[in-house]
């Protein structure tokens, strides 16, 4: 019973994991989101009837520039730590990606995070643990839509209405929404919510 649990949960984090790299440009077959429970069982399952984790690891192109590439790189540590990061690391070198995204089951330590933000300036890092990923937040109907402005549109917008970056409202990094989207800092979003009135309206948040 505990098995098939745990393989449920999965099938619900493995779709998240990719609807979130599908909605951020990134190359993603539909067949992978809406795979059923018993497929994956049989697709990503070992003799036991346990899911390999490992097995779920997968990178793709971004659709408007295939040299950026992603990594999402599943670990089966309760407490994810260094060598963990590392043994991540050497696959991004090998690779030659840049961008890599870490989903595990339990925590990650204080000395794991530093790893992050000490390889910042070499590769972008994410981590979400399995709990972050049950639900896809974006489908929620109190969320509304967003979408990332590129910089071209960031500028015409800000020259638009005559904008410094200071003036508009700010999300903060650690936002849901934000890490979901893997919004950095002086990133602007378009947040489109319905109205009563017209129909729909478009308010801007900037990344900080």
């Amino acid at each position: 019973m505990a098995d098939q649990d745990e393989t449920a949960k999965l099938w619900k984090v493995n779709r998240t994991i990719h609807e979130l790299v599908k909605d951020r440009g990134f190359q993603v077959s539909d067949d992978e989101i809406h795979m059923d429970l018993a497929t994956f069982r049989s697709h990503y399952g070992n003799q036991s009837g346990t899911i390999d984790r490992s097995q779920l690891n997968f990178f793709t192109n971004h659709q408007n520039n295939p040299m950026e590439q992603i990594f999402i790189f599943f670990s089966d540590e309760k407490s994810v730590g260094v060598k963990t990061m590392r043994k991540l690391l050497g696959i991004l070198e090998e690779k030659s990606i840049q961008r890599g995204i870490i989903v595990f089951p339990g925590n990650m330590t204080p000395s794991a995070r530093k790893v992050i933000v000490a390889m910042a300036s070499q590769y972008k890092l994410e981590e979400f643990s399995e709990a972050d990923l049950l639900v896809n937040i974006t489908h929620h109907t109190l969320v509304p839509k967003h979408d990332v402005l590129t910089p071209e549109q960031k500028k015409t917008l800000l020259e638009r209405y005559r904008l410094k970056e200071t003036q508009l409202p700010r999300i903060q990094l650690a936002d849901p929404v934000a890490r979901y989207y893997g919004l950095r800092r002086g990133q602007v979003v378009k947040i489109t919510r319905p109205s009563e009135t017209s129909g729909r309206y478009a308010s801007y948040r900037i990344c900080f």
